[in-house]
């Protein structure tokens, strides 16, 4: 199985755990799974912290790297197949960090780990809901 975590199960699977559903936690902790993080999650953090909304016991970058080297993820990268599957996708909203997630896990073949509502009735890429 691959998985991209959507920024807050990435958050959540760090020290939230209890916020997740028993399904997802087998698929994260799975062997054979390959757990994926996008770029635009670190960005939507970074964000987060900025309006306070989030608060870090680090600075960010040093947070970032601390939680990267804790739990290792494969990064997805952003590629021109990404920005082309933002076309072929479909969201309720025009929030673009999810928008860019659900092109991620398009053009990549991966599986959105979300309870995004917004994200669970998309179409045009697969979902594993946290619900």
């Amino acid at each position: 199985m691959r998985l991209l975590l959507d920024t807050h199960i990435w958050l959540w699977s760090l020290g939230e755990t209890s916020r997740l559903t028993p399904r997802v936690v087998r698929a994260l902790g799975a062997t054979e799974t390959e757990l994926w993080l996008s770029p635009i999650s670190l960005w939507e953090l970074g964000t987060l912290v900025e309006k306070g909304r989030i608060e870090l016991p680090a600075r960010l970058d040093a947070w970032i790297d601390d939680a990267l080297r804790a739990a290792p993820m494969r990064e997805a990268p952003l590629t021109r197949q990404i920005v082309r599957a933002l076309h072929s996708i479909t969201t309720p909203h025009r929030d673009p960090a999810d928008r860019f997630l659900a092109a991620t896990a398009a053009a990549l073949d991966l599986q959105l780990v979300t309870s995004d509502e917004q994200l669970l009735v998309g179409r045009g890429y697969r979902v594993l809901p946290n619900r």
